[in-house]
């Protein structure tokens, strides 16, 4: 086996694999032995044929001829079975055995994020050739692998590529289902689910362990001086990381025939002593995934465990072109509707969600008697998927029209701002009885805090509308000046744009993980604070009043067609303000502009 054929990233195939010479080693033994047992059996029932005495089947005499037996016979299996049984099965593996026909997925499935991709490669190829990799260049394999990130990145999807390409026995379990109602049978299925794993290797030349949700039983255990030595926090880890070690624990036969030979032993010198059984380690790999690998024990992450940890992420727009091209390529979609729009559409999306977005456009078409997706179904459908089903809520005029004022105020903002405004909208959606849905103009992975000013405003800026054309605001301003407070404590307490460069986040607090807590409670970081808040709010009603004309125009359309697309929206915008530049300041046109009471603003 050459071993540069381990750094091309592709999964090795082959019969000069290690795995497989296990495995074909291992049937032919196997088949050996059957043979034998069966060469036996066969003997055994020749002979008594021979001597006119052959095994006949049935049931004895002396309980045919007693039904009174057979019934007492029948009434004691049947009880024992609901007696006995679920003890005999509470502390059995709860894992189900997968193989490489079971999984429709293949590696050449999992589109974008190569370097994860090629990092569980690397680690599937090192463990099928672990014999060859210990011989020739004297390395050890990963024994376990931590896949993690957040929900939908493809962890359980890769999983299943795997347990397809490996071609050895694939163990999968949800690590709830290690559970019990019964103390000490979460530890006992434990054992049991690594006890089949090795049992699986030894048989196939390999096993590979996949737990989901890891976290459920692999926790960082807490309190261990305090008495409250639950078995879920402390006794559960500490059997995953004693099994994490047991790869090299003999096996029952093993153990039998070591006692044996050190019976034996006791009877003869030291020279003619027989050697005891060397148990050649199984060949697993356990693969791990959880959400939230900060919650893991720190045992469990040290070197001879879980000592690599592939990280999954939100795929970046290049990633997300692949995966548009992927799901596209199965789905009936006009021409309009590409992979780099969707890439665009969907900044911050896992490849699952890229796919019911997808998929929701697919039935928002069907609605419409189309049998493939459109531009404006996906849009659509990105706002079901997000806000929710839209609901004509019946306003009443007075109500109807704040709520437009209110939502043309937030447009307006975000448009001025350079936000990519991609709807606006007077139908409630979920809790939202109007929205503005917008996001950056280009992909970005920093904020500035020009930038979280910027949001501030267009947070503030639906509350200035209605002052500036009510007198004052609604109870609808609520979730804008919470939101917009999130904002301004992250730039105190996080960014430094506070009274000092002290983090507020670092502080070991009751309100541990509440930052708006922590910087309401630290009078100079709250005063930084509401100067942000003042700012923003200023900074909106000038905007509202000097673009009054344009909020008007928006709020218009909205009373008029409940929706208005951000093209539309744009539109609007720019006969009253320059907004072609990206970023930067809004230039005001020389054409005046005149509000409702005679007044010119502008010019």
């Amino acid at each position: 086996m050459d071993m540069t054929r381990l750094s091309n990233g592709e999964m090795l195939t082959g019969g000069d694999i290690d795995a497989n010479t296990h495995r074909e080693s291992t049937r032919q033994r196997r088949l050996r032995k059957t043979l034998v047992v069966l060469g036996l059996v066969l003997a055994f029932l020749a002979y008594r044929l021979y001597n006119d005495n052959p095994i006949r089947p049935g049931v004895p005499g002396w309980v045919k001829g007693s039904p009174e037996i057979m019934i007492a016979l029948v009434l004691i299996l049947f009880l024992g079975t609901i007696i006995f049984i679920p003890f005999l099965t509470a502390g059995r593996s709860p894992h189900t055995l997968l193989r490489s026909t079971d999984s429709k997925i293949r590696l050449d499935d999992v589109v974008g994020a190569d370097q994860t991709k090629r990092e569980a490669v690397d680690s599937m190829n090192l463990f099928l050739m672990s014999d060859t990799f210990q011989r020739e260049m004297g390395g050890t394999a990963r024994r376990g692998v931590l896949f993690e990130g957040p929900p939908g990145t493809g962890k359980t999807y890769l999983a299943k590529a795997m347990a397809a390409e490996a071609g050895v026995p694939f163990l999968f379990v949800s690590a709830s289902e290690f559970q019990s109602m019964y103390y000490g049978q979460t530890n006992k299925k434990i054992r049991s689910f690594f006890k089949a794993l090795r049992k699986a290797a030894r048989e196939e030349g390999g096993a590979i362990g996949y737990i989901e949700e890891f976290d459920a039983i692999g926790g960082a255990r807490s309190g261990m001086n305090t008495g409250s030595m639950r078995e879920g926090i402390v006794g559960v880890v500490n059997e995953l990381l004693v099994q994490m070690q047991s790869f090299d624990l003999p096996t029952g036969s093993e153990k039998a025939r070591s006692k044996l030979i050190d019976w034996f032993n006791k009877f003869l010198p030291p020279h003619l002593k027989r050697r005891r059984p060397i148990h050649q380690e199984e060949n697993v790999l356990i693969v791990a995934a959880t959400n939230r690998a900060a919650d893991l024990d720190p045992a469990l992450l040290r070197p001879g465990r879980f000592d690599r940890v592939i990280g999954f992420n939100l795929p970046p727009k290049v990633d997300r072109h692949s995966i548009a091209e992927y799901y596209l390529a199965r789905k009936n979609h006009d021409d309009e509707v590409t992979a780099e729009l969707i890439a665009d559409l969907t900044a911050g999306y896992t490849p699952v969600r890229i796919e019911k977005l997808l998929d929701e456009a697919l039935i928002i078409a069907l609605r419409y008697s189309r049998t493939s997706m459109q531009i404006s179904d996906v849009l659509e459908a990105q706002l079901v998927t997000e806000i929710g089903v839209a609901q004509d809520m019946g306003y009443h005029p007075d109500e109807r029209r704040r709520i437009a004022i209110h939502e043309a105020g937030h447009a307006l903002a975000a448009v001025l701002t350079r936000r990519d405004v991609k709807v606006a909208s007077i139908l409630r959606r979920s809790a939202a009885l109007g929205l503005v849905a917008h996001g950056d103009a280009d992909e970005r992975f920093l904020k500035t805090p020009t930038d979280a000013r910027d949001l501030i405003a267009v947070a503030l800026a639906g509350r200035a509308a209605e002052q500036q054309e009510f007198g004052e605001a609604s109870s609808g301003i609520s979730s804008d000046l919470a939101a917009a407070t999130n904002i301004a404590c992250q730039l105190v307490g996080q960014l430094a744009n506070g009274a000092g460069l002290l983090s507020l986040e670092a502080a070991a607090m009751p309100a541990a993980g509440n930052l708006v807590a922590k910087v309401l409670a630290d009078e100079p970081s709250r005063e930084a604070a509401e100067a942000l808040m003042t700012e923003g709010a200023e900074r909106a009603a000038a905007m509202i009043d000097v673009y009054r004309s344009a909020l008007l125009e928006i709020a218009d359309g909205l009373c008029e067609h409940d929706e208005l697309e951000g093209e539309e929206i744009n539109r609007m915008v720019q006969a009253y303000a320059d907004i072609s530049e990206r970023r930067g300041p809004v230039r005001k046109t020389p054409v005046p502009v005149s509000d409702s009471f005679g007044r010119v603003a502008g010019g």
